[in-house]
């Protein structure tokens, strides 16, 4: 049984932001701190005011967490970045949000001595007279300190008052993470209530402290407890003015909190078997519970309910019994054949789901090429004559300002070679397609011939194809790269334009040129050609793609497992000491890493043969390092027992913040379940006879912060979790089950039922499961679970 918290985030745009360039503009990005950690970074959008990201994310953490703070900033290549303002939202705020916290909410200023965070650690103590009682306060250390100084360290010392007296700790310098272990009493008078206030501050020699933050305890309430030990997170001073909200801008965002008490895998069991036997038995099924799930959902929650199911069946292997099974559900609803799969239909989302779980590593090897491409040109490109604008293209080689019909035929000569290397590249692609995507669309296929088999409509089964690989995934990725990781930042206005037409123009293929789709845009004509000859080749390569065996899908399937495709890989710098003693140097070396399942490895270039540098069973922790430690931002260490048991530790740096933390989270996955995780580590490195970051002479030494093994980022080639997919099915069917009982005895009134038939009537024993599973749910905050195994597997027989 574990708690596990989710933060969906979906940043959406920004307006009115204040000019921060010399221009009257601002090149916007977005950093989202939790709890003061930065965890994402959004890409820049140039020269505007009202920026639009349209970035998504899904972020796992510890249910502990305080905030989530937006910081909007201006990026200059010259100087620092100017920061423009924030949107901080407590976990409070998002708690009594159910559905989400949706919306804009206007910037405020962010002050640096309100910017506070990390914990204190505290003893306090009540110790009785003669000849008057007194306030012990033990100042032990504290962790994670805001850095105020320019080194990327602060100089903390800790004040702490009591009615009208003032006490302070000695000065650590350079550290985030001091350690004091020093003790201050107080007089407690008869009739003083008063509250006692710990603060810490950074020491400047030359210029005011700096506020660190500070802890407030009611003194009298101390009595009632004469010891307290603890970690108290840092405060900011509420007392100070608030600047006025609205001049800064305003951000939208979507933000939604999920706590889940993630169950043994035993409880969830009836419930993924029920729904497996409905997927097994298909249309020929008693129960059909799936089209019921499907009626009761609500369209604004159905693509998350597409895609629970669609993780759980593809972790019990019945991922393709699945969408058949949605398929025949819409081919038998669907009379005309030119609104199949086009409304947003359980079939649908389950559908987009899929092919991002099970085919992003195949669309980028086959759209990457070309959209890199794209983004190198930097041509202007138009097809709309009414939106050319000539002065934007420059001169002509005979240095004349090209013509608007110069301009057509150029544009319509770039995009046609962007069209034709794409369809090129996807005729090549049939075997690089992984073996359950080919299977599935083989059974899209099928069903659909076998629908409307006549000579009219022999196109139809092509297009149910294309309508998700054309339409609902490759051109999706072609208008927006950077929402399915195919670049790093958006495009500027020219590359957009180019891929939004190269986008149409792969809609036009893939409706298979019909007339409809030609009418639409007439500009679209010189495209024409290119457009036919995409229709054939695309058939072509359907009729290849689908025409795969059992046997095959089988052969591709082992040979897929047997590849073992990389978690994640990519190109990071590893850090090398030169030289001995106190004049050693460090330095980074560029290498090519790819982290699998069972090793990190790494190699000079991609196509080098690799070698493992780090076997994954013996890794303890991967976490950030202080930016201090070697004077660059970005670097992580990788903590792991070598051969023999020694700790190890190996220092990667990554080119960005984006970077940094897909990294760490990839990593996290794939070691979570290892028996020797540490609960806490050092941010610094140990040079010469200390640790940077607390000062310790203790190389062995625990370490002085708190690892954060559960914090992730949700990627499309995470690791399937079926508990948690199977827990947040049942908290969707726990807020139908209302509907669901009401349907159960709409179904049985005026009917005497045998207690033996009710028992294995479908909706009758998913009611029933519901149930169990609230009890389990009810029990697992009192005490042990009372649901036994046995008793649960027995639902099922």
């Amino acid at each position: 049984m574990a708690k596990r918290s989710s933060l969906s985030i979906r940043i959406v745009e920004g307006k009115n932001l204040p000019a921060k360039d010399i221009t009257g503009s601002s090149d916007p990005y977005c950093i989202v701190k939790v709890d003061n950690e930065p965890i994402i970074r959004t890409a820049t959008v140039w020269k505007t005011l009202s920026p639009f990201w349209g970035e998504e994310y899904q972020v796992h953490l510890l249910p502990t967490f305080h905030t989530v703070a937006f910081y909007v900033l201006d990026e200059d290549a010259l100087s620092r970045d100017d920061v423009i303002g924030k949107v901080c939202l407590s976990r409070d705020t998002l708690a009594s949000h159910p559905k989400g916290f949706c919306g804009w909410a206007h910037l405020t200023e962010v002050d640096p001595d309100e910017e506070v965070q990390g914990e204190i650690h505290l003893r306090l103590e009540v110790l009785p007279g003669p000849p008057a009682p007194r306030l012990r306060c033990s100042v032990l250390e504290a962790r994670d300190l805001a850095p105020k100084d320019r080194n990327g360290t602060s100089d903390p010392f800790v004040r702490v008052r009591y009615n009208g007296r003032t006490q302070e700790t000695s000065i650590v310098k350079k550290s985030c993470y001091p350690r004091w272990n020093e003790t201050f009493e107080f007089e407690l008078e008869e009739g003083v209530s008063g509250a006692l206030c710990v603060e810490a501050w950074d020491w400047d020699l030359v210029s005011r402290n700096d506020f660190l933050g500070k802890v407030v305890f009611n003194v009298p309430r101390l009595g009632a407890a004469p010891l307290e030990e603890g970690w108290f997170r840092l405060q900011p001073d509420q007392a100070k003015h608030q600047q006025p909200e609205g001049n800064l801008g305003s951000l939208q965002l979507e933000v939604r909190l999920r706590d889940e008490t993630v169950l043994p895998s035993y409880c969830y069991q009836p419930l993924v078997r029920l729904l497996c036997q409905e997927v097994t038995l298909g249309t020929q099924g008693p129960g059909q519970l799936i089209p019921l799930i499907e009626e009761l959902t609500s369209t604004e929650c159905r693509q998350d309910v597409a895609t629970n199911l669609l993780k759980l069946f593809l972790g019990q292997g019945l991922a393709k019994d699945f969408l058949d099974l949605l398929f025949q559900l819409e081919l038998a609803r669907t009379s005309e054949a030119n609104t199949l799969f086009r409304s947003n239909s359980l079939a649908s989302k389950s559908m987009e789901s899929f092919l991002k779980v099970a085919g992003m590593r195949y669309l980028h090897g086959v759209l990457g090429p070309i959209i890199d491409r794209v983004f190198e040109d930097k041509k202007y490109v138009e097809l709309d004559p009414s939106k050319v604008e000539v002065k934007d293209v420059g001169c002509s080689g005979l240095h004349r300002p090209t013509t608007e019909a110069e301009v057509l035929e150029q544009s319509a000569h770039t995009l046609r070679g962007h069209l034709g290397a794409l369809l090129s590249a996807l005729s090549r692609s049939v075997r690089a397609c992984p073996a359950v995507v080919r299977a599935t669309f083989r059974q899209l296929f099928l069903r659909v011939r076998e629908r409307f088999p006549s000579a009219q409509h022999e196109n139809v089964p092509f297009i149910a194809v294309t309508s998700f690989l054309c339409l609902r995934f490759f051109s999706p990725a072609i208008m927006a790269p950077k929402l399915f990781h195919l670049r790093e930042r958006h495009a500027d206005a020219r590359t957009s334009r180019t891929l939004l037409l190269l986008a149409k123009a792969v809609q036009n293929v893939g409706n298979m040129d019909t007339l409809a789709s030609r009418a639409k845009e007439a500009w679209m004509e010189p495209l024409q050609p290119t457009v036919r000859q995409g229709v054939a080749q695309l058939k072509d390569f359907i009729t290849k793609l689908v025409d795969i065996g059992e046997k095959e899908e089988l052969d591709l399937q082992r040979t897929l497992s047997l590849q073992a495709p990389p978690v994640k890989e990519g190109p990071l710098f590893i850090h090398r000491t030169k030289g001995k003693g106190p004049l050693m140097s460090s330095s980074f070396k560029k290498l090519h890493f790819s982290l699998t399942t069972e090793a990190l490895s790494c190699a000079k270039t991609p196509s080098s043969k690799k070698s493992a540098l780090i076997k994954l069973a013996s890794v303890r922790a991967a976490e950030k390092v202080e930016e201090k430690s070697f004077g660059s931002s970005h670097v992580m260490q990788v903590i792991y027992s070598d051969d023999v048991g020694r700790p190890q530790t190996a220092y990667l740096q990554c080119k960005c913040v984006n970077e940094l933390n897909q990294w760490l989270s990839a990593l996290r996955k794939v070691i979570m379940n290892n028996p020797s995780l540490l609960g806490s580590y050092h941010p610094g490195v140990f040079r010469g006879d200390k640790w940077s970051c607390c000062h310790q002479r203790d190389r062995t030494d625990l370490g002085c912060d708190k690892t954060r093994s559960r914090v992730t980022l949700q990627e499309w080639n995470d690791p399937l979790d079926h508990d948690l997919e199977a827990q947040l099915l049942y908290r969707h069917l726990q807020g139908l089950e209302a509907e669901l009982w009401q349907r159960h005895r709409s179904q049985n009134v005026g009917t005497e039922t045998d207690p033996g038939e009710a028992s294995r009537d479908a909706l009758a024993q998913l009611l029933q499961v519901l149930g169990n599973l609230r009890e389990a749910h009810g029990s697992s905050h009192t005490g042990p679970l009372p649901v036994e195994p046995t008793r649960l597997l027995a639902l099922q027989t």
